[in-house]
């Protein structure tokens, strides 16, 4: 994984839903948004700059995801930074209220749909958690783009 990393951009797609593979197999963000799911069952997330930040620095990440509307320069600019220095892969979504959903950030009411959620700007995976397709999906995914 050390090799021909770098920062992936991931445009908008269609919202899919969260029963087990899509109908079409996966595109990046629903493998993504898997991803992030199994890695917080396993504890192995760690969301907001803080967190990132420190996980970054200590080389525990495996994985960082980046809002691509995050309003401050001067964040996206560190966490970009500290991914190319210590050669962690990255990978930009485009809202980062679906990211903290993604993250866990929301409460979920009786029919498990997402209710008051809180704007995450960046997650870092430290822990894939269990290994499934979807996983599979995203690190081909960061090879092929990153080649």
């Amino acid at each position: 994984m050390a090799d021909g990393e770098g920062e992936v951009e991931v445009e908008q797609a269609a919202p899919v839903s969260t029963g087990g593979v899509p109908p079409g197999g996966y595109d990046i963000l629903s493998a993504l948004k898997e991803v992030l799911k199994k890695s917080l069952i396993s504890d192995g997330l760690a969301r907001g700059l803080h967190e990132a930040a420190k996980a970054l620095d200590k080389r525990q990440a495996h994985l960082c995801v980046l809002a691509s509307n995050c309003e401050e320069p001067a964040y996206i600019k560190l966490v970009e930074a500290l991914c190319a220095e210590h050669n962690i892969n990255l990978i930009k979504v485009p809202d980062s209220k679906q990211l903290g959903e993604w993250a866990g950030l929301c409460k979920l009411d009786k029919e498990a749909k997402p209710r008051k959620v809180v704007r995450c700007s960046c997650v870092v995976v430290k822990d894939f958690g269990e290994e499934s397709e979807a996983l599979n999906f995203v690190l081909d995914y960061i090879k092929n783009k990153g080649a």
